[in-house]
């Protein structure tokens, strides 16, 4: 039986939140998503540790972080505790996105459309391809890189997506921070330096498939683990 209560106040000092948390966040809100869906008005910390191969106790452990959701007995209220999630995420709100490079990767960002469901609206593109410059991306037009450092303020930019070959990926974060952005998406495969209250996520594709090809090259030598 889940141990619930009130929910605490704003006031209540935060402990810190280790980074596979806030991914458990994530994957609870998607969750509670299709259980909503699916019309469970309430669920159990048991039947969301199911779905996701987890413990009862892991997800009552994550959630304690943020104060007490619930009625005691009853399970956790569906929508309510989605919403509270989603507030906690950050995710309740429109964050305004940059994405840098209109290439192959960066073409396909911009037309992802969960991205806007979820609050992150990409409303400004740059390139250096001058036949690019000036075209027309899904309502988007795209700007020329060399305004980027004037037009993240303009835009009130919070978050860039840099998708630029490597070379040319640090000078791009390096104006981003210089403009006060505070948060970036890396996709260029390279290791980006930047200061300690910028936070910095990076998604080296190739990495990601090495890492596919390791275990399916060493599965019999190996345990494969699971679910990352």
């Amino acid at each position: 039986m889940d141990k619930m209560g009130a929910e605490s106040g704003n006031n209540t000092p935060m402990r810190r939140i280790s980074e596979s948390t806030i991914r458990r966040l994530s994957v609870y809100y998607r969750q509670l998503a299709i259980l909503e869906s699916e019309g469970y008005h309430t669920v159990s910390s048991k039947e969301l540790a199911r779905r996701e191969k987890l413990t009862p106790a892991q997800v009552r452990k994550d959630l304690s972080f943020f104060g007490s959701f619930g009625t005691r007995g009853l399970g956790y209220p569906t929508t309510e505790l989605k919403a509270k999630i989603a507030g906690i995420l950050g995710i309740d709100m429109v964050w305004h996105v940059a994405l840098v490079g209109a290439g192959n990767i960066g073409s396909a960002l911009a037309s992802y459309k969960e991205f806007a469901k979820q609050g992150f609206e990409i409303n400004s593109i740059f390139d250096n391809d001058q036949r690019k410059i000036g075209s027309n991306h899904r309502g988007i037009t795209i700007e020329d890189i060399e305004t980027l450092p004037q037009a993240l303020k303009k835009h009130h930019i919070e978050i860039i997506v840099v998708a630029v070959p490597a070379s040319q990926a640090q000078k791009i974060a390096d104006i981003a921070v210089n403009a006060g952005v505070k948060a970036i998406l890396n996709f260029a495969p390279i290791n980006l330096k930047v200061p300690p209250d910028v936070v910095l996520r990076s998604m080296n594709m190739s990495m990601e498939m090495e890492y596919l090809s390791f275990y399916l090259c060493n599965r019999h030598k190996i345990d494969v683990p699971g679910k990352g």
